[in-house]
């Protein structure tokens, strides 16, 4: 994610380095279709869970590096987990456009088990079907130039999952599907018609069907006190590990890992990442204010919390009403780190956690 890993702006690039990394991520755009969003997700949290292990045990972390020079990704973090292979901007967006895609263009490949409309089903592997890996492909690219860009003009927020955020959204655009959707309660806010398993009449790919009015983005992590309890605990962990080891990204990578019992059924695994990366992130800035290591751990339970209601808030606005996958912890992490990162310019944080300003 995160505007240190990816600091080569396009302007100024060498064409050959351009043309590498334009390749590169064709092929990671297609491959997150190929195994599927989440899978490629999944396949994230390993590799950085690798690159900062390694990291962590050369000692090449330390949070003098953390808060100063931002190189804290970097190697296999870096160039493969944040970078054309896995990176979320690539891999995961390009699995979420070719997802939005088959929506509309193969809906008689939904599974029979899946309740909302096939364009969220973000689970799915699509093989090696030509076209849909293409979609991939190109949103690939279109997240590496999004990142790149707004890294490049020094953007203060995680430009990794901005672009996220912001090719979830035009695949939306591209593929005939309303930003926000029909409200299926009395407001946006409201999963009540989810709770009452209300339905509504959609048509997909020419045939009507009956879909629930409200579809919750996790419908066992959607209400306000369990979302706060999770943030608390989420982000304490994610606080104390970096306090253990230094390492911004482990906790994250920990979180994504989890991911993969979500992605096989197991019923209730909460989804954390943008809590652990925050927890930590407030570590690392309540570390440089106070130095209390218990203070800093209720710092970072805090920062949890308030990144997993950010989310809550962002999927109940974003993903509950329309009929394709806009990631709720992205849009958390990169709100959250935009206001961060303007406080930190303001001159009112000692620092940015992760980002390179």
């Amino acid at each position: 994610m995160f505007g240190t890993i990816l600091q080569i702006p396009i302007i100024g690039m060498e064409t050959e380095a351009f043309a590498v990394l334009l390749i590169a991520a064709l092929a990671g755009g297609a491959f997150g279709a190929a195994l599927g969003a989440l899978p490629s997700f999944v396949f994230t949290g390993f590799v950085v869970f690798l690159g900062e292990g390694i990291a962590v045990l050369e000692g090449e972390l330390s949070a003098a590096e953390a808060i100063g020079a931002g190189n804290i990704a970097t190697g296999i973090t870096g160039t493969i987990g944040f970078g054309a292979v896995t990176g979320p901007h690539i891999a995961f967006a390009g699995g979420v456009a070719a997802t939005a895609y088959a929506g509309r263009k193969y809906p008689e490949m939904e599974p029979d088990d899946w309740d909302y409309h096939f364009g969220k089903n973000i689970l799915y592997a699509f093989g090696t079907k030509p076209d849909i890996l293409a979609v991939g492909a190109l949103f690939g690219v279109l997240g590496m130039l999004i990142t790149q860009v707004m890294s490049g003009i020094g953007f203060p927020t995680d430009n990794i999952a901005l672009s996220v955020v912001a090719t979830a959204f035009l695949a939306r655009l591209a593929f005939g599907y309303p930003l926000v959707g029909k409200i299926g309660g009395s407001s946006v806010l409201d999963m009540s018609p989810f709770e009452r398993e209300e339905k509504r009449a959609v048509t997909d790919g020419g045939v009507e069907t009956d879909r629930l009015a409200t579809e919750p983005w996790l419908p066992h992590q959607y209400e306000w006190a369990g979302v706060t309890t999770i943030g608390v605990v989420g982000g304490i962990l994610g606080g104390f590990i970096w306090l253990q080891t230094g390492s911004i990204f482990l906790g994250y990578a920990i979180s994504a890992m989890s991911l993969l019992f979500l992605n096989l059924g197991v019923e209730k695994i909460p989804v954390t990442h943008h809590i652990t990366l925050l927890g930590s992130t407030g570590a690392v800035i309540a570390a440089a204010a106070v130095g209390s290591d218990p203070v800093v751990l209720l710092v970072a339970g805090a920062f949890g919390a308030i990144s997993a209601l950010l989310g809550e808030v962002s999927q109940r606005v974003f993903y509950s009403h329309s009929g394709t996958h806009v990631d709720p912890p992205a849009m958390a992490i990169a709100a959250f780190m935009f206001v961060l990162g303007l406080l930190y310019l303001a001159g009112l944080l000692p620092n940015a956690g992760y980002l390179g300003l």
